[in-house]
């Protein structure tokens, strides 16, 4: 693999840092700030809204730079944020930075991934935004914790500074590494061109599935602290040690489901889809023990990450002609899903239904999701000609009842 894939990964490291870290540092930013810990929460929120508001919008308005430079700004913008969140000198500041730093996120992976896949043969494709990702999992099982426990020891400031020098090492790994014409520029369609992406049933379709699918992942994930104190009977000094066995599983799960993408896509998207509603429905009962509890948090990030790259990459399929923007609505799909997630697992909680329901809650998302994933699949065979149209097609004789294959 191109060693440019590495440099797209360290960005993904710094990121991923800086996306998680805040849950590990509440208690320290609300103490010295002097917030409630509730109040400090909201600074989770805002960097997950700068995803969300600057995924298609960043993407948009860098439609017609080079991809390479795009990468290299959208890096920047990164480490000004995380600089700018180590200077706050109150919280009003610190949710203004938060959300300055969430902005690139969604844009740098969108815009990665489809510089990940010029870099490699087409065979490869799924397995090269894998290893792109492959920095945002890893993160969780080491710059997270490690940049936890620089905040606890140094401060919370520290950390940010931190991630910041994570940010420049990756700018500097994008210059030198990734090729001055690699991933190109966007379509001579510019904006316009990426716009159109967006107008296609299947490219939405593509996106509700991830929505749904990660949905599942954060209706449960989002509480599995009390599911492994109250049910499974672990104490809370031990949980940090527990999610970074999701992590692991997270890792795992990515690099295999790259692998099998490249073999077959969608058959990987279902897989995946189909084990995560099995082992969010298993959860009430894996979480009685410690040692299956154990491996049920591993189990959920293997199953979950399964499907991270075969839908990115479906979706820069479907819009094959301007992938930046829709590549870039994906991640903030993802971020959607953690909070549409987080919520309905909620409400299965405040409904009484007990400490795991939430994961139970989650199998249905994930149910939901191959539904939406088998409507896209139908959708994709009636947009497919039968070979006798396709060969009249290729002839430049298209019956007026055929319809246009649309990727």
């Amino acid at each position: 693999m191109p060693l440019a894939l590495l440099a797209l990964a360290i960005g993904a490291f710094g990121i991923g840092t800086t996306e998680f870290v805040m849950m590990g540092l509440l208690p320290d930013v609300a103490d010295d700030l002097h917030i409630s810990i509730p109040t400090a929460g909201h600074l989770v929120s805002a960097y997950a809204l700068g995803v969300v508001i600057g995924a298609p919008l960043l993407a948009a308005a860098t439609a017609r730079m080079s991809r390479r430079t795009v990468l290299i700004a959208l890096m920047a913008l990164f480490v000004a944020g995380n600089a700018l969140s180590a200077l706050a000198p109150g919280n009003t500041s610190l949710l203004a930075a938060r959300f300055l730093s969430g902005l690139p996120h969604g844009a740098f992976f969108g815009v990665g991934a489809v510089v990940a896949t010029t870099l490699v043969p087409p065979e490869r494709k799924a397995r090269s935004v894998s290893l792109m990702f492959l920095g945002l999992t890893v993160a969780n099982i080491a710059g997270v914790p490690a940049a936890t426990l620089l905040g606890q020891h140094l401060g919370w400031r520290a950390t940010f500074l931190g991630v910041s020098v994570i940010g420049l090492a990756a700018i500097a790994s994008l210059a030198l590494l990734i090729p001055r014409d690699g991933g190109g520029s966007a379509p001579a369609g510019g904006l316009r061109g990426e716009l159109a992406a967006l107008r296609s049933l299947p490219v939405w379709l593509a996106l509700g599935t991830t929505v749904a699918g990660f949905g599942a992942l954060f209706a449960a994930y989002s509480y599995v602290t009390p599911m492994l104190t109250d049910a499974a009977g672990y104490a809370d000094t031990s949980v940090t040690a527990l999610l970074a066995l999701f992590g692991v599983g997270a890792t795992v799960g990515n690099l295999l489901g790259g692998r099998l993408a490249d073999h077959a896509m969608r058959a990987t998207l279902f897989g995946g889809l189909a084990s995560l509603a099995v082992v969010l429905a298993a959860f009430p009962l894996l979480m009685r023990n410690p040692v299956t509890a154990a491996l049920a948090v591993a189990l959920l990030g293997t199953a979950a990450f399964v499907t991270g790259s075969p839908l990115q990459l479906m979706v820069m399929e479907k819009a094959a002609a301007a992938p930046s923007l829709a590549s870039s609505a994906n991640q903030a799909a993802f971020n959607l899903a953690n909070a549409g997630g987080a919520w309905i697992g909620g409400l299965a909680l405040a409904a009484g239904l007990g400490t795991t329901s939430p994961a139970l809650a989650g199998a249905v998302l994930a149910v939901l999701g191959v539904g939406v994933a088998s409507v896209a699949y139908a959708v994709d065979r009636r947009r497919t000609p039968a070979p006798a149209t396709r060969e009249r097609v290729v002839a430049g004789h298209v019956p007026q009842d055929a319809e246009t294959v649309r990727s």
